[in-house]
């Protein structure tokens, strides 16, 4: 099983509307993405936050159950959700958060799962580990079950909420040491260390902690590094219509990979042959590809790869 822990909200999205632009709702948040695509891909998976109980909250919990995710670990709230709202722009899509005081991000300890199953893995991400009290709760279950089970890491840094970037990279630094598999954007890694190389960053963080570490570069493709060794894939050609949740399908079709490839350990994940890593960049690639081609985070089902 797979349990994705952070946070869910919704995404505000522009359409044109009789010639002015509205705004859309659509279920969102980088592990709430992660989970529900790795639902819809056939990984056993579970969602593990904090949701309202408002409209918005109930969007968000039936969208969880029709991709085939479990909400066993969803605990309620009586606060409002999160919303973000989506800006487009020539680099990409620029959020803006309306995060304070929101279910999601008040996740306290006493919400935590005492125990996880033996063999469930466990993926963190965005700013769920950023903003306070979620983040320090969220921080206290990575190093609770830290090498006792498979953790990946998708940081999909948000620069509106980090007020320090100093202060983030030196939690980031601890993150890495906890986590088996880290996922990164080109984007991210270019605000986070500007002028610097991708690779030598990659290998940097791989040292910290991480088996492999893997860049993600939009419509140029993705590399994953492991010591010395860099693998490289293109990323398809596809009609992009945008690229709201590419990243969190790629991280899911990465997780499902591993899934069903029963890659479901970190002694499982420093066996992978570099023939093995292509193959699963291909695939998350394919995932991420797919998505790009609809509004809004929609990733693939199982199906839709035939």
């Amino acid at each position: 099983m797979l349990i994705v822990a952070g946070e869910a909200l919704i995404d505000m999205t522009p359409t044109a509307h009789h010639g002015a632009t509205a705004y859309v709702p659509h279920p969102g948040g980088s592990p709430y993405n992660v989970a529900m695509g790795a639902g819809r891909l056939g990984t056993p998976t579970a969602f593990l936050g904090r949701i309202s109980r408002d409209a918005f909250g109930q969007l968000l919990r039936r969208h969880l159950a029709e991709s085939k995710v479990s909400l066993e670990y969803v605990k309620e709230g009586q606060e409002l959700t999160t919303l973000a709202l989506v800006t487009p722009s020539e680099s990409g899509e620029f959020f803006s958060f309306y995060c304070e005081n929101t279910a999601d991000r008040l996740l306290y300890p006493e919400d935590l799962p005492t125990t996880l199953p033996p063999q469930a893995a466990l993926h963190f991400g965005s700013y769920s580990l950023v903003l306070e009290p979620g983040a320090s709760s969220l921080e206290r279950l990575m190093r609770r079950e830290a090498r006792r089970r498979l953790i990946t890491l998708d940081p999909n840094v948000r620069p509106f909420l980090i007020p320090n970037r100093e202060a983030y990279l030196e939690r980031l630094s601890g993150w890495l040491e906890q986590v088996d598999l880290v996922k990164v954007s080109q984007a991210d890694l270019e605000w986070l260390y500007p002028g610097e190389s991708l690779e030598s960053v990659a290998q940097a963080w791989q040292k910290q902690g991480p088996v492999w570490v893997i860049v993600t570069r939009g419509g140029q493709g993705a590399f994953a590094v492991r010591d010395k060794e860099i693998i490289r894939v293109q990323a398809p050609q596809v009609q992009v219509v945008d690229t709201v949740g590419a990243g969190d399908a790629f991280m899911s079709g990465t997780l499902s990979w591993l899934w069903q490839s029963g890659v479901w350990a970190r002694a499982a994940l420093e066996s992978l042959s570099s023939e093995q890593i292509t193959a699963l960049l291909h695939f998350a690639a394919r995932v991420a590809a797919i998505t790009c081609t609809r509004a809004g985070a929609n990733p693939p089902w199982r199906d839709e790869l035939a």
